[in-house]
C-alpha cells in the first residue's frame, strides 16, 4: 500500500477491485479486518484475551468510525471430514434436538415401534434363558461421564452393594479404584449374581425391583455366553491330518478344532423404551444419540466417519463367472479348506438358501453372477443376528451346534485384525481400499438412531423412491430444496408441536437462507472438504443474514466464486439484505455483475506489486468507467477485450471417452473429449461437472496414465488413454504451506541460483556447496533464527510478535554466506527482488533466464523471488504451478486439467492465463477447463454442458460443440 488515504460510507455495499496483487486484499482484510477485531479483543478483560487469538496492530495511521467487523474467507473452510454442511450451519444440531424429542423409534430387529416395557416383561424375559445360566443384574447409574465418583462408591457401600462395574471391569466396592478426573467412564451397579433355573422368580423380581428404582427404570442384564470357535495357535498350526499348514492358505480363516470361548453378553431393559415383539430395550432417544461424534451415536464400526478400511466389491468378488466353490471369492479356495470350515460355510450356505427361496445346495454351486442379489449381500456381510444351525458330521454321527454368520467380508476384516503374521497381514492389505462401512452403510450412526424416523405430508414425499417417513441420514441426504419441503408438512400431534416449535423454526430459517444464498443443490451430510472455497463462503454468509446482526462490517473475499451467472443474482440480493439489516459490506470482487451492482466502487492499481497499492479511482460505477488510470474501468467500458478466435481448432486426434459416469448425481453419462483442443466443461453449480471431470476422469488418467494413485467414482470404462503420455492437475491449493516455501523454491530457480553462486571464486576459496546458501539446513543460514529472518515472542495475551532478527537483521543467513556475492547481490538479495530485476540481473544465463521468463508469462513478475508461500492468493499459486509446466519440455501429449482457473483473477489477469493455456494447446497438448467465466467460455474450442439443474436435477450432458454451436 502506497500511504492510501480513503473514506467509505456506512451501510453500503462496497467493492474493491483491481488487479491481482493490487492491495486490495492488504486493504480489507489486513487494515479494516484486523484493526476491527483488535479493537473489539482490546475491548475485553485481560483474562478473557489470553482466550482468544489476538491480531497486530496494522501498518496505519488512523482508522476512524470503524465498526466491529467480521470477515468471511474462503481459507477458512474446514478439513475435518467430521464437518458437513449440517454441522456448519448448526441444522443438525436443531434436527438432533427434533428427532430426539419428536421422532418415534422403531425396533431394528422386528420392525415395530418401540414402546415402554413393564416389570413382568422384564422378569419373564430373564427367566426365558437357557437353564444353568449364569447372569448378573446390574442398574446403569453412569453413562460417558466425567468425574471422580468417590461420593457414589461411598453412598452404595453404605447402601449395602458390595460390587460395581466401572469401565467394563467389576470391583469390590471396598476397594474402588482412584478414577481419572477428566477422563469419561461408565458406572453400573451389581445388583444380583444368579443363575437361570427354575424357583428363581422371587429372587429375580426383588432384583429387578431394585434395579429399576436404582437405574431410574433402567436394569442390565450380563449374561454368560459360550460360542464354539475355532482355534488359532497363531502363524503357524498342525491339521487333524498332522500336516503343518501355514497363515497364508485361506483355511485360516476358521479353524479345524472346535474350542468353547466363554464371553458376556449385556442386555438393556427399559421400563419406558422397549420393542414388546422382540422383547430389545433401548436407552431413551437423546440428542446425543444421533450425533456421530458421540461414542452414544456413531457407527462403532468407523467411528462415525462412515468410511473405513474394507475390501471392496470388485476385489472381493474377482471372477463372478464363477461359482463359490470354483473360486469366484477373494481368498477362498473350497479344495484347500479343511472340514470344518467347510461345515460352517454349508450352514450358512443353507440359512441363506433358506432365506432367499434357493433350492437345497445350490448357493455354493451357483456362479455368482447369476446370484439373487439378497444372497450375495448375505454371503458377503452376513445375516445379522438369525441363528443358524450348523451340523458337524463324524463317526460318531451328526453335533449340531447353533452359531450366527458374519459374513465373509466380515470375517477377513477380523482376519486382518487379528493376524499375528505380518505375511498374513500383508497378504490381506493389497487388497483393501478405503470403503463405505458395510455396517452403517455410509450413514455415521448406529442402529437405534437409524431407526427412528420423522412422517411428513408433503405430496412430493410417499412415493417409491422417496418415502414419506425418513431417518434422520436419510433426510440429510436429501438436498437443501428437498428438506425445505419435507419440512412444510411435518405429521405432529398437538403436542409434539409445542415440543418442536422453536426447532423447526431455526430449521426451516436456515434453510431458507441456504436457498437464497443459491445452495440449493447441495445436502446436508455434504463433507466439508469437498465444498469449494465459494460454497463455503456462501454457507457462512447464510447463517450471517440468520443472525439478523445490525452495525457490523462485513467483508468477503470473492463470493461468487464457483458460482454459475445464472446464479448470481440470488447471490447479490443476499449482499443486499445484509446491507440493508443495518450493516456495511465490503466485497473483494472480479465479477462484473457484483461491480454494476455495488454502491460503491474503489479500484486498486494501476498495477500489481510495487506497481499498484494505490487507489486509482473511487466513487459510483460512472467514475470508475470515466478513469483513465482504471483498467477495471477500461474493461468494464469496452475499451479493453479479451479477444474472441477466429478460429476453432478441429485437429483429427481422436478423443477420450468416459462411458456410463454415475458417481453422485451423474444420470449414466458418456462423454468425449476431443484431444489437442481447449476444452471448457460448464454448467449450473452441482450440475456435476466436477464429479466428471475431477471424480472419475482424474483418477483414472492419474491411476492408469501416471501410475499414481486413483480411486474413481463409478463409471463402466475410459477409452483412449493411450493418446496421452501423462496428464496435470493444476489446482489453487497452497503451493505450500510453511514460509519456508516460495515461488523460487516451487519452479526450482533457487537451485539453478545456488548452484551459480557455488561456482563465485568466493564461494570455491571457501569450499562452499550448494547446501551453503539454503536456509533449510544447517551450515550457511543464521543459526539465531534457524533461518526464518524473524524470532517469536510470546505476549502471553497479547499477540504474539514476530521481531525481525538481531543477529541477521531479517536476512536469514550467515554473515560468511552473505559475503559471497554476484554483481555486488547476496544470495539474501536475489530472494528480496522481484522477478523482473532478477530477469535483468541473470539475464546472461539461459537456464534461470528461462525459469523467470515462465514466471513472467503467467503475470507474476511483480512478485518477490522469496515471498513467502502462505502469503499468496489461490490465483498466484495456481499461476505459479502453470509456471513450473512452462519451465517443463513439452511432450504434445500432455492433458491438463483446472478447475476454475480464474478464480481470484482480474479482467488483464484472466487475459494473460488463457494467452497460458492456448500456448499448452498450440504445442499440440489438450486443456480442460471447469469455469463458469464467460471470457473463458468464449474463447474455447469446445464445450461441454452439464445440467440442466443442480444435484438430482443435474448430471445429464445437454449439449456438446463450439461455442457458436452452443449458443445458437
Amino acid at each position: 500500500m502506497q500511504s492510501v488515504s480513503l473514506s467509505l460510507p456506512r451501510n453500503k455495499l462496497i467493492v474493491m477491485s483491481g488487479v491481482s496483487g493490487s492491495g486490495k486484499s492488504s486493504l480489507a482484510f489486513d487494515t479494516l479486518y484486523a484493526e476491527g477485531q483488535r479493537r473489539y479483543v482490546e475491548s475485553l478483560s485481560t483474562y478473557a484475551r489470553q482466550f482468544l487469538g489476538q491480531m497486530p496492530k496494522p501498518d496505519v495511521d488512523s482508522i476512524t468510525g470503524l465498526a466491529p467487523s467480521i470477515s468471511i474467507q474462503q481459507k477458512s473452510t474446514s478439513r475435518n471430514p467430521r464437518s458437513t454442511v449440517g454441522t456448519i450451519t448448526e441444522i443438525y444440531d436443531f434436527l438432533r434436538v427434533l428427532y430426539a424429542r419428536v421422532g418415534q423409534g422403531y425396533c431394528y430387529v422386528s420392525g415395530l415401534p418401540i414402546r415402554a416395557q413393564s416389570a413382568d416383561q422384564i422378569i419373564d424375559s430373564l427367566l426365558s434363558q437357557p437353564a444353568g445360566t449364569r447372569f448378573q443384574i446390574l442398574a446403569p447409574l453412569v453413562a460417558n461421564q466425567k468425574g471422580e465418583f468417590r461420593d457414589l462408591f461411598e453412598d452404595l457401600m453404605k447402601k449395602g452393594y458390595l460390587r460395581a462395574r466401572v469401565d467394563g471391569e467389576t470391583i469390590n466396592l471396598a476397594e474402588a479404584p482412584a478414577l481419572r478426573k477428566h477422563h469419561k467412564h461408565t458406572i453400573d451397579v451389581v445388583i444380583d449374581r444368579l443363575t437361570a433355573g427354575p424357583g428363581q422368580r422371587t429372587r429375580v423380581a426383588e432384583a429387578v425391583e431394585q434395579a429399576l428404582k436404582l437405574g431410574d427404570g433402567r436394569l442390565i442384564c450380563s449374561a454368560d455366553s459360550v460360542s464354539t470357535r475355532a482355534s488359532d495357535s497363531g502363524p503357524e498350526r498342525r491339521t487333524a491330518a498332522g500336516r503343518r499348514q501355514t497363515a497364508d492358505s485361506s483355511a485360516d480363516m476358521v479353524a479345524e478344532t472346535p474350542v468353547e470361548y466363554r464371553k458376556t453378553v449385556d442386555r438393556l431393559y427399559s421400563s419406558q423404551y422397549s420393542c414388546p415383539e422382540s422383547g430389545m430395550s433401548y436407552e431413551p432417544p437423546s440428542p446425543q444419540l444421533f450425533s456421530f461424534n458421540s461414542p452414544l451415536g456413531m457407527c462403532t464400526e468407523c467411528g462415525g466417519l462412515g468410511m473405513r478400511h474394507g475390501f471392496p466389491l470388485h476385489r472381493m468378488v474377482p471372477d463372478p463367472a464363477r461359482s463359490i466353490q470354483k473360486g469366484a471369492l477373494l481368498l477362498l479356495d473350497w479344495s484347500k479348506l479343511g472340514r470344518w470350515p467347510k461345515h460352517i460355510l454349508a450352514g450358512a450356505a443353507a440359512a441363506i438358501e433358506e432365506d432367499c427361496g434357493l433350492p437345497a445346495d445350490s448357493l455354493l454351486k451357483m456362479k455368482w453372477q447369476d446370484m439373487p442379489q439378497q444372497a450375495r449381500d448375505l454371503w458377503l456381510y452376513g445375516t445379522g443376528t438369525r441363528h443358524i444351525t450348523f451340523s458337524w458330521r463324524s463317526r460318531g454321527g451328526v453335533w449340531k451346534h447353533g452359531g450366527t454368520w458374519e459374513g465373509w467380508s466380515n470375517r477377513l476384516l477380523e482376519s486382518w485384525r487379528t493376524a499375528a503374521n505380518p505375511m498374513r497381514r500383508r497378504q490381506l492389505e493389497k487388497h483393501m481400499e478405503v470403503v463405505t462401512c458395510s455396517a452403517c452403510h455410509g450413514e455415521r450412526l448406529n442402529r437405534q438412531a437409524r431407526s427412528v424416523r420423522i412422517r411428513t405430508n408433503h405430496p412430493a414425499f410417499g412415493k417409491t423412491n422417496r418415502p414419506a417417513e425418513l431417518s434422520l441420514p436419510q433426510l440429510c441426504a436429501l438436498s437443501v430444496q428437498e428438506a425445505a419441503l419435507f419440512f412444510e408438512k411435518l405429521v405432529l400431534d398437538p403436542v409434539q408441536q409445542i415440543i418442536a416449535e422453536e426447532a423447526l423454526k431455526e430449521i426451516r430459517g436456515r434453510l431458507g437462507f441456504l436457498l437464497q444464498c443459491g445452495l440449493d443443490y447441495l445436502t446436508l451430510d455434504r463433507s466439508a472438504p469437498t465444498l469449494s472455497g465459494g460454497e463455503s463462503q456462501r454457507i457462512r454468509l447464510a447463517g450471517q443474514i440468520g443472525c439478523g446482526l445490525v452495525g457490523v462490517v462485513y467483508i468477503l473475499d470473492e463470493p461468487s466464486i464457483g458460482l454459475h451467472p445464472r446464479d448470481n443474482t440470488m447471490l447479490l440480493s443476499s449482499l443486499e439484505r445484509l446491507r440493508d439489516q443495518g450493516n456495511t459490506v465490503i466485497v473483494v470482487e472480479h465479477d462484473e455483475e457484483t461491480m454494476r451492482a455495488a454502491d460503491h466502487i474503489v479500484d486498486f492499481g494501476p498495477g500489481p506489486g510495487v506497481l499498484g497499492g494505490e487507489v486509482v479511482a473511487a466513487g459510483k460505477l460512472d467514475d470508475i468507467l470515466k478513469s483513465e488510470r482504471s483498467v477495471t474501468g477500461q474493461f468494464l467500458s469496452g475499451r479493453q477485450v479479451i479477444a474472441t478466435p477466429k478460429v476453432r481448432r478441429a485437429p483429427e486426434r481422436g478423443s477420450i471417452t468416459i462411458h456410463g459416469a454415475r458417481h453422485n448425481n451423474l444420470q449414466n453419462v458418456t462423454v468425449s473429449f476431443p484431444l489437442g483442443r481447449l476444452i471448457c466443461v460448464t454448467g449450473v453449480s452441482g450440475s456435476g461437472k466436477s464429479s466428471l471431470v475431477n471424480d472419475i476422469l482424474w483418477q483414472v488418467v492419474n491411476r492408469e496414465v501416471n501410475g499414481g494413485v486413483g480411486e474413481p467414482g463409478l463409471h463402466d470404462r475410459v477409452e483412449g488413454l493411450d493418446q496421452i503420455d501423462k496428464a496435470i492437475d493444476i489446482d489453487q491449493s497452497p503451493i505450500g504451506r510453511t514460509p519456508r516455501s516460495n515461488p523460487a523454491t516451487y519452479v526450482k530457480v533457487f537451485d539453478e541460483i545456488r548452484k551459480l553462486y557455488t561456482q563465485l571464486p568466493q564461494s570455491k576459496l571457501r569450499g562452499y556447496k550448494e547446501g551453503r546458501f539454503s536456509f533449510n539446513v544447517a551450515g550457511g543460514r543464521c543459526e539465531a533464527c534457524e533461518g526464518h529472518g524473524a524470532t517469536k515472542l510470546e505476549m502471553d495475551f497479547l499477540a504474539d510478535i514476530w521481531v525481525p532478527c538481531t543477529v541477521c537483521e531479517g536476512r536469514r543467513f550467515s554473515r560468511e554466506t552473505l559475503e559471497v556475492r554476484f554483481r555486488d547481490k547476496s544470495i539474501a538479495d536475489v530472494l528480496n527482488m522481484e522477478i523482473r530485476e532478477a530477469i535483468e540481473l541473470f539475464d546472461a544465463f539461459p537456464k534461470i533466464r528461462q525459469l523467470l521468463h515462465t514466471l513472467r508469462d503467467v503475470g507474476l513478475d511483480y512478485m518477490q523471488l522469496g515471498q513467502a508461500s502462505p502469503t499468496l492468493s489461490g490465483g498466484e499459486a495456481q499461476r505459479i504451478k502453470l509456471a513450473r509446466e512452462l519451465g517443463r519440455r513439452s511432450t504434445g501429449r500432455t492433458l491438463y486439467l483446472l478447475d476454475e482457473p480464474t478464480t481470484g483473477l482480474h479482467f488483464a489477469d484472466v487475459r494473460k492465463l488463457l494467452e497460458v493455456l492456448q500456448g499448452f494447446v498450440d504445442a499440440g497438448n489438450t486443456v480442460i477447463v471447469i469455469e463458469h467465466n464467460l471470457d473463458v467460455i468464449r474463447t474455447a474450442d469446445w464445450l461441454i454442458d452439464i445440467g440442466p439443474e443442480g444435484g438430482s436435477g443435474g448430471g445429464r450432458v445437454i449439449i456438446e460443440g463450439t461455442p457458436e454451436q452452443v449458443a445458437a
